[in-house]
């Protein structure tokens, strides 16, 4: 497959994102897992692949079926709500 500059950036961004998932990816422009691999080894600096492989390889939000929630967003239960723009202390 052929991709523009353009979607290939699009690509980069989605891999970086931690809540992104590799069959998001396939879905949007059917790149499997290691299609998306093999396009950011080819595309970053060796460092930077390196960094980004690190980072992902056994990040459970990188795949659906082992996240531990099913929809809508993850919540971290130390965030706190924001409200009439002043931010709760610890």
């Amino acid at each position: 497959m052929s991709f523009t500059d353009l979607e290939i950036d699009r690509i980069i961004e989605m891999a970086w994102e931690d809540r992104t998932t590799f069959e998001a990816i396939k879905t949007q422009f059917g790149l499997k897992e290691q299609e998306v691999i093999n396009l950011m080894r080819r595309e970053m600096k060796p460092s930077s692949f390196r960094m980004w492989r690190a980072r992902v390889q056994g990040r459970k939000t990188k795949h659906l079926k082992l996240r531990v929630f099913d929809k809508g967003r993850f919540k971290c239960s130390r965030q706190k709500h924001i409200t009439h723009n002043s931010i709760s202390k610890r």
